[in-house]
C-alpha cells in the first residue's frame, strides 16, 4: 500500500505518557472537587466529590414526617441523582478536552 513512512514510536510514546499524566491530574482534580445536589427546594442536599463519593447529606427538619417516610426517601434519591448529574457534568468538562480526541478509543479518525 506504500505508506509514507513509519510513525516515530518514541514521539508516540512520549505523547501517550503526557496524556496519561494529564488524565491522572484531571482525576485528582475531580476527586478534590465537591458538587452539591438537592431536591424538594433544598429540603435534602447531597455533597459529592467529583469521583462520586458522598461526603455529606443534609435533611431539613421540614422534610421529616414520620407518617410519610416515602416522600423523604424519594427526596434523598432525587438529591443523590442531582449530585450525580453535577458530577457527570464536572467530569465531562474536566476530562472531555483530554479524551475528546480519542474517537472511539482507538485514536484513529473515524474509528
Amino acid at each position: 500500500m506504500g505508506s509514507g513512512g513509519q510513525p516515530d514510536m518514541s514521539a508516540l510514546l512520549a505523547q501517550a505518557q503526557q496524556m496519561q499524566q494529564a488524565l491522572a491530574a484531571a482525576q485528582q482534580e475531580l476527586a478534590a472537587t465537591e458538587v452539591t445536589g438537592s431536591a424538594g427546594g433544598e429540603l435534602v442536599t447531597v455533597t459529592m466529590t467529583g469521583d462520586g463519593d458522598i461526603t455529606a447529606l443534609t435533611i431539613a427538619p421540614a422534610a421529616v414526617d414520620p407518617d410519610d417516610v416515602e416522600t423523604l426517601q424519594d427526596l434523598v434519591v432525587a438529591a443523590v441523582r442531582d449530585a450525580q448529574r453535577a458530577v457527570n457534568e464536572l467530569a465531562a468538562s474536566t476530562m472531555g478536552p483530554l479524551t475528546g480526541g480519542l474517537g472511539g478509543g482507538l485514536g484513529l479518525p473515524g474509528f
